[in-house]
C-alpha cells in the first residue's frame, strides 16, 4: 500500500467508511506486526500490544495531521508500546547472588531493540514494494520469477517445461525481467 492510497483510505475512515477502516488494517498490518516481532514479545504480549495500537490509532484517527504518514505514526506507536511492555518486565531487581552479578548480560539494549525493529520495518516495506511492482510486470516475467524465487528453485529443464520457454531463453530472459524489476524499484525510489 503506498502513501497516498493509504492517505485516501484514512480519510475516508475518518468520514466513516468501514471498508476503508477493514483494509487500513488488513494493509498496515504487517508493518505492526512487524515492528512488534522485533522486539521478541511474547505472543500474549505481542497480540496486546498489537490490539493496543489499532486502539491508539482509531482513538486519534480524527486528529492525524497528515494521513499519507500513517505508516510511521503506526510503527512509532507500536516501538513505543513495545517499549513500554519490555520496560515493565525488566524492572531492576536487587540481589546479592553472586552468580546473577557475575553472569554477563546478552540481552540487546533498547536502543538496539528498537533500532533493529526500524530496519525490519524497513525491510518489510522493501519486500512489500518488491512484491507489488513485481505484480505489475508482464505475465511471462512474472510467472518466471515467481518460480526462480521458490525454494528449492527448480532446474531450467523444469521451468522449461512448466512455462513453456525455451532452456537457452531462461537466463537472458530473467535478465531482462530483474533489469525491468529493478528499473521500476529505482524509478520509485524503493530500492
Amino acid at each position: 500500500m503506498d502513501r497516498t492510497e493509504v492517505g485516501a483510505l484514512v480519510r475516508s475512515a475518518v468520514d466513516g467508511d468501514a471498508a476503508a477502516w477493514k483494509a487500513l488494517v488488513e494493509g498496515m498490518s504487517p508493518l505492526v506486526w512487524s515492528v512488534v516481532r522485533a522486539h521478541r514479545l511474547s505472543d500474549a504480549d505481542g497480540h496486546e500490544v498489537y490490539q493496543t495500537v489499532w486502539f491508539r490509532f482509531a482513538q486519534h484517527l480524527g486528529r492525524i495531521r497528515e494521513p499519507d504518514k500513517t505508516g510511521a505514526w503506526l510503527a512509532s506507536t507500536a516501538r513505543h508500546e513495545c517499549l513500554k511492555v519490555i520496560k515493565g518486565m525488566t524492572r531492576l531487581t536487587l540481589t546479592d547472588d553472586p552468580q546473577v552479578l557475575d553472569r554477563a548480560s546478552d540481552d540487546r539494549t533498547p536502543e538496539q531493540t528498537l533500532i533493529d525493529s526500524e530496519e525490519a520495518a524497513d525491510r518489510a516495506e522493501r519486500v512489500r514494494r518488491l512484491w507489488q511492482e513485481l505484480d505489475e510486470l508482464g505475465e511471462r516475467c512474472r510467472q518466471l520469477l515467481r518460480v526462480l524465487v521458490s525454494s528449492p528453485p527448480p532446474s531450467y529443464v523444469e521451468i522449461s517445461a512448466a512455462l513453456g520457454i525455451a532452456v537457452g531463453s531462461i537466463g537472458p530472459l530473467r535478465q531482462r525481467c530483474l533489469r525491468r524489476l529493478r528499473a521500476r524499484m529505482d524509478q520509485r525510489g524503493a530500492a
